[in-house]
């Protein structure tokens, strides 16, 4: 990744020309990882497992489809899914998960200047990983950790700043001569094995690389003695891009109600309004009604999903989606033009982390919308449904066509 300015997609290009004003509301709700997968054969997914008589009946009032993040057997990380469903090329436009979360947590990062996102997690006696998340510590266990690390990493020719986020999830920043960011995780991805050693890719990032093994030599020894967070995983080492801000290139104004640092991270990165979300579901719901007539375009996260699936929790992630179809009424109350439910990427619980598998899309727009015969909203019936399957990055198009946001092409 470089400090370049990534330049609009062909498909934005083309939608910018096309913009016109309307005054219509649209909202974009994300619950993150939503794709599943039968836990046996025959069986319900998590989404067709849940009580969702909301999601039902925008299904059978609008139309639905699969949404594919990347392309066809590709696994998505979180950051290029939501950059797809924005409208940026995911494959053009990587984007590392540290320059994510120090965004979200109002980081500053300057240019030539690297971020990463650590892990705690738990090194058996082996060396080998026994928890990625270290039992997802308390994010006040966090605050410890990462003071206990501020006060005693030093790695010469490097200056490092520490920030916790939450629960088991922290930043570090690197700030220095000539650093790159074409360094790989250091999480292996499962427990069982050994962290990865970090490498760079050419010779800024193998500087950069050299001074997180350094970091991670001291960590070790620091944290040996602490239980469950004994060491750190490194994971999306990322500079600061420049994405054409979202609100010039769909003509809207653009807010975003996230939990999560990473999310407000990204929506921060494409220049959205980051607003105050407060700290569950409903105050996010109540956040978006107290906005709702300073903005045309909402971008809705809800978390609870994904964390369930990368548990194996079925029943979890079945109870997160019908906590988020208990909030939609609410959302609807507002009025929108366009509502659309969909996922970043799919995280069954019988995986028991992110998957290649298309994401259910539904998009109900009363005023412009052409139904299709599905009447509930789940992996099965999307399949079938009149969206067919559609790659996410060509999904806002869709959205402001039905918004009446769009003029005709050509002759």
């Amino acid at each position: 990744m470089s400090e370049e300015r990534v330049a609009p997609t062909p498909g934005q290009a083309l939608l910018h020309g096309l913009l016109e004003p309307a005054e219509t509301k649209i909202v974009m709700v994300v619950l993150d990882g939503l794709g599943g997968l039968p836990m046996e054969p025959g069986g319900p997914t998590e989404l067709e497992a849940a009580a969702t008589p909301t999601l039902d009946r925008l299904a059978a009032e609008g139309t639905v489809g699969m949404s594919v993040p990347v392309g066809p057997g590709i696994t998505p990380g979180s950051g290029v899914g939501h950059l797809a469903l924005f409208g940026y090329d995911p494959v053009a436009n990587p984007v590392g998960r540290g320059i994510l979360e120090a965004l979200g947590i109002g980081m500053e990062v300057g240019p030539g200047e690297v971020a990463v996102r650590g892990n705690f997690c738990t090194l058996a006696a082996d060396g080998t990983v026994a928890d990625r998340r270290a039992g997802r510590i308390s994010t006040d266990e966090c605050r410890r950790l990462v003071e206990t690390l501020r006060a005693s990493v030093h790695v010469d020719g490097v200056e490092l700043a520490f920030e916790p986020v939450r629960d088991y999830r922290m930043v570090v920043r690197f700030r220095g001569e000539r650093l790159g960011d074409r360094v790989n995780d250091t999480d292996p991805l499962e427990t069982g094995l050994k962290p990865v050693h970090p490498h760079g890719e050419d010779e800024p990032s193998r500087r950069t690389a050299r001074y997180a093994a350094e970091l991670l030599l001291q960590v070790r020894t620091l944290l040996a003695d602490e239980h469950p967070a004994n060491y750190l995983l490194l994971r999306g080492f990322s500079a600061l891009p420049h994405f054409p801000p979202f609100g010039e290139a769909y003509g809207v104004r653009a807010a975003a109600l996230a939990l999560y640092p990473t999310y407000r991270g990204l929506a921060r990165l494409v220049g959205m309004t980051v607003l105050d979300a407060g700290s569950t579901l409903d105050e996010e719901v109540a956040a978006l009604a107290r906005h709702w007539g300073e903005h045309d375009f909402f971008f809705v996260h809800h978390k609870p999903t994904d964390s369930a699936g990368e548990d194996g929790d079925f029943a979890r992630k079945a109870a997160a989606i019908e906590a988020l179809d208990a909030a939609l009424p609410a959302i609807l109350a507002l009025d929108p033009d366009v509502l659309v439910v969909t996922g970043d990427h799919s995280t069954p619980a019988r995986m028991k982390a992110h998957s290649f598998h298309p994401v259910p899309l539904l998009l109900w727009a009363p005023a412009a919308v052409r139904p299709d015969e599905v009447t509930t909203f789940g992996e099965r019936p999307c399949m079938r449904g009149g969206l067919g399957q559609l790659a996410a990055k060509d999904l806002m198009s869709v959205i402001l066509a039905h918004a009446h946001r769009l003029k005709k092409y050509g002759a």
